[in-house]
Formats: structure tokens, sequence, C-alpha cells
């Protein structure tokens, strides 16, 4: 078998990529990930964002369920009141800060969404 990172001390071929039992997905666990077609996520749930229902996907972000809802802006600048939102989503920069139950400055795009949530914008 001849493979792309050459062989290691004990003889094995880095970088090949092998088929097992049928794998072909080369899913870790070695389950094919054709049997994820049929899934299904969990029922959906409702937040309130300034007092208003907003749907949720189990596993979504607060930022996520905002931008699903086609709310795109949720807060100004402190100065020039600017319109900000998501802009990264990934946490790296602070234009999505929101406040959840109570807790303030909270980034928008890694805070879970969990039901009974409130979310509250500045």
């Amino acid at each position: 078998m001849s493979g792309v990172g050459g062989s290691g001390p004990d003889g094995r071929v880095s970088g090949a990529s092998t088929v097992r039992n049928g794998d072909e997905g080369g899913g870790m666990s070695g389950a094919s990930p054709y049997r994820l077609v049929g899934a299904r996520p969990e029922p959906g749930f409702e937040v309130r964002v300034d007092g208003r229902p907003v749907p949720v996907v189990p596993g979504q972000t607060v930022g996520a369920a905002l931008h699903a809802a086609g709310i795109r802006t949720w807060r100004t600048t402190r100065f020039g009141d600017r319109r900000r939102g998501l802009f990264c989503g990934i946490g790296v920069c602070f234009d999505c800060l929101v406040t959840v139950n109570g807790v303030e400055n909270l980034r928008a795009c890694l805070t879970e969404a969990r039901p009974g949530d409130e979310v509250t914008t500045s």
C-alpha cells in the first residue's frame, strides 16, 4: 500500500486513509454518517427577547436564534449610536452583547439559548 506521507518506524503508512468494515463515511466511531440522514432535532422552544417570543432550535446560541428570527441588530455603540449585532460570530469581538436572565454583557454568539431565557438588548 502506498501512502501520502511515507512510512513510520513501525512500518505503518502515515497520512493514508483506510476503509474498515464498509465505513465509507470515515466516521471516527466507525458508524456511517448516512445513518444521520433521518435525524431530527429535539422539539424547539421559545425565549423572550425584549418581551417578545423568539423561536429556538435546541443547541442554537442566542445570536443564532436572533439571526434566524430576522433580527440583525439589537444594540448600538456608546459613541455614535451605530447599530450592532452579529459580526464575527465566534466570540472574538463584542458587537453582539446581550443580557440573559439578568447577567449583563454576554456575547450572544457564544451563549446557548435555553428554555425560559429572558434576553434583554440595549
